[in-house]
Order: structure tokens, then C-alpha cells, then sequence
């Protein structure tokens, strides 16, 4: 058959296939299992598509990359899920629809043929609802969901979260065992359960996108393929009767606008550059405009959620020509609005430096002396950042010097590292020489 194939042998090349394979095919091959072994097999369907990626990487460095990767991969899980139908008594109810996707026609893009999109769409939003089962613990719903909905592996998992490989890798387990405990149903669910169910899956997208707008740690701030698959599945969520609600336009408006930023939130090195030093002209308009369409959308009925007004501030500075006409009131009133529905030290935080942007550096350091459980801010290297900017606008570049320190032990990633570097050297350079 054409999938078997090969062309010219470049064993440095299998690597990267397989990493765009695992990225891109593996979720759609394991939600096609899911739905057919049932979600108490998720482990199942996971390791029938590891077992395809470890035979590719046995076999293609000597044999060569075949010229339809993604239908070998896809070949391969078929036929290996075929084998696990026949040898389990369990699923041999399952066997003439395995049998059925093994035998379906390979005309056109594999992935188009074998799972098309119209039946991924409903697969991958039940699947959404399994991660967010009320019986998974609420700090794996999201690693889940981007193990079996994005791709990711546990290791990068565990360095979002800012945790060990071994400690994410428990995590996941208890969270597919809880799943086959409680026997959850690979649906999506309706009335009041929906409701619920519903808010803990926007929390986990808004979780995988703010990932990928801001890494938690690594060489990358920005992880624009994590910002991608959020924003489809949220756009996927939003197109489904159950998902079609104020709150999820709200936040697919938020990641929008915030993506359409992207390109400009770092320069040409993948250095942090702050909104004020980004080229606006790199902004993308299209996304720009399907930001605000959904956040039109969002309007409808009476309900407030904090991803409205989150969105209402993106907006606001999507809105702005230039930093120096940006509507500091209007992003003011909505972060009083804000801290008004939740406790948060951060969204105080982000706060007092918009009152610092409007009104000077010692109205931001009042702000945040008066922010509640302010100790919380300890671990969080921003909360440093904040407290030297505005010491150095008044110009006690000790102060600062000492803030930048600590903000700089504290960051994660290798951008922000270099940008609190150079604002310490900065402030270093200001004091006076030691004799």
C-alpha cells in the first residue's frame, strides 16, 4: 500500500516528523479510540498510539521516512487496536468498527479520510468533558487535557506546571484511574450538570492558553502552538449548542485579542519587549476583528464573568493606536470591577500597576502595600518586578537593584531572566562606586 512507501533515508529528520506526528496526530488517533474502547480506556487507546510512534522510531531511521507519514502512523495504531479488539473479550463488540476504520478509503489527506473532521468535532468536546470530570482532581484536569487533547508529553506537562516528570506522570495515572473507577461516560453532559461541568472546562482552556502566551518555564516565553490548540478548542466549544454561552465568547474573545498580539511580544532574539516598545503594525487584524466579534457575542444576556472583563481590558488595549492613547480609566474600571469578583493577590497586583501607570510610581508601591494576603506574592517573581520599576522611576536604583534580585532568582523562563538581568545591570550602573 502507498503508506508503506519510503522515501530517501534522513535518520536526522525522523525526530522532528515524529515530534509534529505526536503533536498533531496522536490526540486525533486517541480521541477516535476513546470513543470507541469507551473513556475508562483511556490508557488504553494512549498506549495503543505509543506503540505506533515507538515502531516508526524503531523502523523509519533504517527503512526511511514513508512518503505519507501521518497514514502510516494511522495504519499502524488501526492495526495494533485491531489486535487488542480481538485478543479482549471485553471489546469484541468492537471489532467491526475498528475493522471499519482499517478498511476506510485513503483518498486525500490520511487525516481528512481516516478522521474526518465532522466526527473529530463532537469526539474531541466529549473528551473535554472526561478531563474535566468532577471526579479528576482539579489540578490534573488540565495536564490531562493536554496530554490526550493536545499532544504533550509529560515532561512538558510537568515543566508547565513547574513540577517532576515522575510527579506529573502520578498525576496523570490517578486522574485516567479515577475515570475508570467511576466508569465516566464519553458524553457531553446536560442541565445542571452541563453548568457545572461547563465552568471547569473554560477554567482549563484559559489554563493551556495562558501557557502558551506565557510560559510557566524553558528557552520559549511564548508557545504559540499551546495558544493555537486552545484557541480551536475553545472555538469548537463555542460552536456547540452546549458550549454557546456568554462566558465561553468572553474567553475565546480574551485569547483572541491577546493572541493577535503575539508576534510583537518579543523581538527578534525572543527577548521580552513590554506593550509599550511592541510594533503594533505586527498585530494581526484578522484575529483582532474575531477577538471582537466574540466579545460582542459575549454581551449577550445579564451574566459578568471575570473572562468579560478580561477580555474588556485586551480589548481596551487592542482598541489603542499607540500606548500613549490607551484608556487607563477604562482598564482601571474594569480591574475594580475585577477585584471585586475574586480574591486574587495577582489581579490586585496587576492593578496597583495600572493606578501606578496613571497616577506615578508612589501611588502603584501604595496600591500594593495595601493589596490583601500580599504574602502570597512572595514566590511570584512579577511581584518583585513591579516593586523595582517603581522604585527605579524614583530613582533609588538601590532598592530597585534589590527587588530586580530577587524577581530574577525567582523567573522561570530565559526571556524574562534576560530582561530582569538587564534591568538589574541597569540599576547596578546607577550607584555610586565603591572606594
Amino acid at each position: 500500500m502507498n503508506t508503506s512507501e519510503t522515501a530517501t533515508p534522513s535518520t536526522g529528520e525522523v525526530p522532528q516528523v515524529l515530534e509534529r506526528l505526536f503533536r498533531h496526530e496522536s490526540a486525533r488517533i486517541v480521541v477516535t479510540l476513546t470513543r470507541i474502547f469507551g473513556a475508562e480506556h483511556l490508557t488504553l487507546a494512549e498506549d495503543v498510539v505509543q506503540e505506533a510512534l515507538a515502531r516508526a522510531l524503531q523502523t523509519w531511521p533504517f527503512y526511511g521516512l514513508p512518503k505519507n507519514p501521518a497514514a502510516w502512523i494511522m495504519q499502524t495504531a488501526r492495526n495494533l487496536a485491531l489486535d487488542v479488539v480481538r485478543r479482549q473479550k471485553v471489546f469484541r463488540d468492537k471489532e467491526a468498527e475498528i475493522a471499519a476504520l482499517i478498511e476506510s478509503p485513503a483518498a486525500g489527506p490520511a487525516s481528512a479520510a481516516i478522521f474526518p473532521e465532522q466526527d473529530l468535532a463532537d469526539d474531541r468536546l466529549r473528551l473535554m468533558f472526561v478531563c474535566c470530570h468532577p471526579s479528576v482532581p482539579a489540578d490534573a484536569q488540565a495536564a490531562l487535557a493536554l496530554k490526550t487533547l493536545c499532544g504533550f508529553s509529560v515532561g512538558e506537562i510537568a515543566q508547565a506546571f513547574l513540577t517532576t516528570e515522575a510527579a506529573m506522570a502520578k498525576r496523570l495515572t490517578r486522574a485516567k484511574q479515577k475515570i475508570r473507577d467511576e466508569r465516566v461516560a464519553f458524553d457531553i453532559p446536560s442541565g445542571a450538570e452541563l453548568g457545572r461541568r461547563l465552568q471547569a472546562v473554560l477554567d482549563t482552556l484559559y489554563l493551556l492558553f495562558n501557557e502558551g502566551y506565557k510560559a510557566s518555564a524553558g528557552d520559549k516565553l511564548v508557545r504559540a502552538e499551546v495558544c493555537s490548540e486552545a484557541i480551536r478548542l475553545t472555538t469548537l466549544l463555542s460552536e456547540h449548542p452546549a458550549g454557546n454561552q456568554p462566558r465561553t465568547h468572553a474567553l475565546l474573545a480574551l485569547m483572541l485579542l491577546n493572541a493577535a498580539r503575539l508576534r510583537s511580544r518579543v523581538d527578534g532574539h525572543g527577548h521580552l519587549l513590554l506593550l509599550k516598545r511592541q510594533d503594533r503594525s505586527l498585530w494581526d487584524p484578522a484575529m483582532l476583528a474575531r477577538g471582537m466579534f466574540h466579545l460582542t457575542r459575549s454581551a449577550a444576556g445579564d451574566s459578568l464573568s471575570e473572562f468579560h472583563l478580561q477580555a474588556g481590558i485586551a480589548a481596551c488595549h487592542c482598541a489603542s493606536p499607540d500606548y500613549a492613547a490607551t484608556d487607563w480609566p477604562r482598564i482601571l474600571a474594569l480591574y475594580n470591577q475585577w477585584t471585586a469578583l475574586t480574591d486574587s493577590p495577582v489581579v490586585a497586583l496587576n492593578r496597583a500597576i495600572i493606578i501606578g501607570e496613571m497616577e506615578g510610581p508612589r501611588a502603584g508601591l501604595a496600591a500594593i502595600a495595601s493589596i490583601r494576603h500580599r504574602e502570597k506574592l512572595d514566590g511570584y517573581h512579577l511581584y518583585y518586578a513591579a516593586l523595582g520599576e517603581f522604585e527605579s522611576q524614583l530613582n533609588d536604583p538601590l532598592a530597585a537593584a534589590g527587588y530586580f534580585r530577587k524577581s530574577l532568582q525567582l523567573a522561570e523562563t530565559t526571556s524574562e531572566r534576560q530582561f530582569l538581568t538587564d534591568r538589574f545591570r541597569a540599576c547596578q550602573a546607577q550607584l555610586p562606586a565603591v572606594a
